[in-house]
């Protein structure tokens, strides 16, 4: 049996094991050590699984990990959520469909600080949906717009997924971290048209809310907002500047966070121990993710099966943007059914090398349209973490009703991806600039 043929296999046997809901990094890492043991040796698997998880794990690039997920937590315990969606809505509740569109700024607020698109999602769901309610909006508008507004969580940095691609392709995190920011900008303002484009043609889904004035809006921005936002200017502007490495940058934005937090008395006891607790199990849960993937990563390349592939998309007698398109599709549907770091962590051996080595694309730019790809799977049946979170805020909304509203969102993704293929600058302009490299 050829070493090719032997990793198709074993990605159809780690699809299988997933559905029988093994967790998946133990299918992965079980995976990819027999398949190192047939294509090798057993003796020679235990080396070299042994050898690459303690290099993989004494990283110093792995410790950006807990501190920009503690930052998030830090946000999500201290109630930031609340004050961003009341700075949103008064400054933009006025206009049709006003409080999903405020959502949707305070979830791209709220992602400068968080990093989870799971968080954002649930922080800015148990805000938004009661109010939107209050004023009659369409059920299947308000929780749509908040499901897909928690992606916004993942693609405006700091993101945990920025972090897990550039310690898998060895790419710089903070030049990933900054790429982001012009994308994430773009996907927001994509979201708030089509709220306002859907508000516009029937106002019954999502009614205008009251105006408020000039004085109401500064109001809303005490009790610590305003410092907030310094701490994420400081924690990624002196990322951009080259003051600060990524951890460097991470520690900055939590230490940050949480002075601020504790100065305006935002953060309770109780708060603070159940942030250290969440960071530590989503820590712990990305730590064994990549364990899992760097076996099957090491498997994988054993095979020859991402050369071969390489070498098949490059016999293609097609433009290098049909290809990528091939690519996202395989993502897309991927997205829906496998979690968004397990996807990241089990293709990026696969087609990174084709869409860098063969097709020539920038590797930062790969990574900001992959975390939109994975975007798009978070709020996609049947996994669509993000909108099974909103079911659990809402649990009187049938999950149908919450996937019928999600379809202008995904048109909004599809379109930002159409634009950064086309004029890539809008990932690759602000890295460029860097002084960190």
């Amino acid at each position: 049996m050829s070493p090719f043929l032997v990793g198709v296999i074993g990605i159809i046997a780690f699809l299988i094991l997933l559905l029988f809901r093994l967790p998946i990094a133990i299918a992965m890492g079980l995976v990819g050590f027999l398949g190192c043991c047939w294509l090798v040796s057993p003796e020679a698997a235990l080396r070299v699984v042994a050898k690459d998880i303690y290099s993989t794990f004494s990283s110093y690039s792995l410790s950006v990990i807990p501190m920009f997920v503690w930052m998030g937590f830090l946000a999500y315990y201290s109630g930031i959520g609340s004050k961003l969606f009341s700075f949103a809505y008064k400054l933009l509740g006025g206009l049709p469909g006003g409080l999903a569109v405020a959502s949707e700024a305070a979830c791209a607020i709220f992602g400068a600080v968080c990093g989870s698109n799971t968080a954002t999602a649930a922080t800015m769901g148990a805000i938004a949906i009661p109010e939107m309610r209050k004023f009659n909006y369409d059920r299947s508008l308000a929780t749509a717009s908040v499901a897909a507004g928690g992606a916004l969580g993942i693609l405006i940095p700091p993101s945990v997924i920025f972090v897990v691609y550039g310690i898998a392709t060895e790419q710089s995190i903070g030049k990933l971290f900054v790429a982001g920011i012009l994308p994430g900008i773009l996907l927001t303002l994509l979201y708030m048209a089509a709220i306002l484009v859907i508000s516009w043609r029937n106002p019954a889904l999502g009614p205008p809310g009251p105006r408020a004035g000039f004085r109401e809006v500064l109001a809303s921005l005490r009790g610590g907002l305003p410092e907030v936002l310094a701490v994420f200017a400081l924690s990624i502007g002196g990322l951009f500047a080259g003051w600060f490495t990524p951890t460097e940058a991470g520690a900055v934005g939590s230490a940050g966070v949480l002075a601020v937090s504790l100065l305006g008395r935002h953060l309770t006891w109780q708060g603070f121990n159940r942030s250290l607790v969440d960071t530590t199990r989503t820590t712990a849960m990305i730590m064994f993710l990549v364990a899992g993937a760097t076996i099957f990563g090491r498997f994988i390349a054993v095979s020859r099966l991402p050369f071969e592939l390489a070498e098949w998309a490059g016999s293609l007698p097609y433009p290098p943007f049909v290809i990528m398109g091939i690519i996202l599709f395989i993502y897309l549907l991927l997205g829906c059914v496998i979690d968004a770091l397990a996807l990241i962590l089990l293709t990026i051996p696969i087609f990174y090398p084709v869409a860098v080595d063969v097709l020539g694309y920038d590797p930062i730019w790969f990574g900001v349209i992959i975390v939109l790809v994975v975007a798009m799977g978070v709020i996609t049946p049947p996994v669509g973490m993000n909108v099974y979170i909103i079911k659990g805020i809402a649990p009187d909304v049938p999950l149908e009703v919450i996937f019928r509203g999600i379809w202008p969102f995904l048109i909004a993704i599809i379109i930002c991806c159409a634009l950064l293929i086309a004029f890539p600058q809008i990932a690759t302009f602000l890295p460029s600039l860097m002084a960190y490299r």
